[in-house]
């Protein structure tokens, strides 16, 4: 491998991340002004729609459960910055404990996952996707759930959009969100791969 996972990890820990920017050119590290969070508090939301559909248990969530498909998924979004060297890197963090799949699955399909790393008490959100309608936001949901339970501190979800906008998203500068980085790398925390509620992992 090219890039060894220390410098990964630093790189991540320093408010960097990786990107291609298409399948025939190589990695860089990218950097942004402004780092669009997930409230891990109340400021957290979700439509009620969404909630009818997380009380009618359509989805079983999993941790981990087929991480290469999710990290493929992703990569098979519209507009996508995951070219095969940086799956393969994905693969090795997860291997390392690194980087994790947080999954949702109707009966033996997945429907949708967010791909991302776990670095003290900061989780950084790479990418999502989804296969079945609703899929990728109930993994929002139990994820955020997750998070608390784990005493996580920081969800970073790196660029804004409508649909995060939905749950709470807001960007702040960059000085502000290396404060907050640097405090939550500080902070040791397990990525559980049980899940509190008693799903499959």
């Amino acid at each position: 491998m090219k890039y060894h996972l220390s410098a990964i990890i630093e790189g991540y820990s320093q408010g960097y991340f990786l990107m291609a920017d298409d399948e025939d050119s190589g990695l860089q590290w990218y950097s942004s002004n402004e780092h669009a969070l997930i409230p891990l508090n109340d400021r957290f939301r979700y439509p009620t729609s969404l909630r009818r559909v997380i009380n009618q248990n359509r989805f079983t969530v999993r941790i981990n459960g087929d991480f290469r498909a999710v990290v493929k998924g992703c990569a098979e979004r519209d507009t996508t910055w995951i070219s095969t060297e940086l799956q393969d890197i994905y693969w090795e963090l997860c291997q390392a404990g690194w980087a994790y799949s947080f999954e949702t699955w109707q009966g033996t399909e997945l429907a949708g996952g967010i791909l991302g790393l776990a670095i003290g008490s900061a989780f950084i959100g790479e990418s999502m996707f989804f296969n079945i309608p609703e899929g990728s936001k109930v993994a929002m949901v139990k994820l955020v759930e997750h998070l608390r339970q784990q005493q996580f501190t920081l969800f970073d979800a790196q660029m804004t959009n409508p649909h995060l906008e939905r749950f709470g998203s807001y960007t702040i500068e960059a000085k502000a969100y290396q404060d907050l980085l640097t405090r939550a790398i500080g902070q040791k925390c397990k990525f559980d791969l049980s899940m509190g509620d008693g799903s499959k992992e």
